[in-house]
């Protein structure tokens, strides 16, 4: 996938429905009721990265405060997702001491990983900062965390919504309609090519997770360092 291509994509389908105010809202961000859990093998950001994103953040909750900023503690690129959540997922039904063992198999001897964040996108629900691989080597964990699972009958879902290959950090979600949209579009705009950074990931994590990877709510199952 070409990812520039797939960013401007996303951007060009939502960035009109940003500016006349017709985003869609998500219901559950504030619903303590909210029970999908899943599992996922994620990667930190670096505190630079971080940092930047945050200012980014503060530019778009001055313009409305209201909506969903993503916690500089919450911040993750995901490398897959074992588990999509759902309704109903516990820690109970599975055992982690295999999965566990299976992360280890696949990040064994991975090269370096690289990757850049520049630009932001969008879509009608959220607001991403762009991650670009700096080589091939976060897919080539990917796919062999793929084929290490799927090889076992450990309950799963990799892929089963999508393919995941982009590398993005979502920083705001959309819990209500748009205060000011036409200058909330044009911030947007002002960052599509804004430089936050670049990064070589020191280490990966599995965590048990919620939709929103909350960090009140997120455990930290294995952490492995690169």
């Amino acid at each position: 996938m070409n990812l520039t291509e797939h960013y401007n994509k996303l951007y060009n389908q939502s960035i009109e429905k940003i500016r006349n105010g017709n985003v869609l809202t998500d219901k559950l961000i504030d619903d303590g009721n909210d029970r999908r859990r899943g599992l996922t093998v994620l990667i930190r950001p670096s505190d630079d990265i971080k940092k930047s994103i945050q200012y980014f953040q503060g530019e778009m909750s001055n313009i409305d405060n209201q909506q969903y900023y993503q916690p500089i503690t919450d911040m993750h690129i995901t490398v897959l997702s074992i588990i999509s959540c759902y309704d109903g997922f516990d820690l109970s039904q599975v055992n982690i001491p295999n999965y566990v063992h299976l992360i280890k198999e696949s990040i064994r001897n991975i090269p370096e990983i690289g990757l850049q964040f520049k630009g932001i996108s969008t879509s009608a629900e959220a607001v991403m900062v762009q991650g670009f691989p700096l080589n091939d080597n976060l897919e080539y964990l990917r796919n062999r965390l793929r084929s290490n699972f799927k090889a076992t009958s450990l309950q799963q879902s990799i892929d089963a919504r999508y393919t995941l290959s982009t590398a993005h950090i979502t920083t705001a979600r959309f819990r209500k309609q748009i205060k000011h949209p036409e200058k909330y579009a044009k911030l947007l705009e002002n960052y599509r090519n804004v430089d936050f950074g670049h990064f070589r990931p020191e280490a990966v994590e599995l965590v048990y997770n919620d939709w929103y990877q909350k960090a009140h709510i997120v455990k930290t199952l294995f952490k492995a360092h690169l």
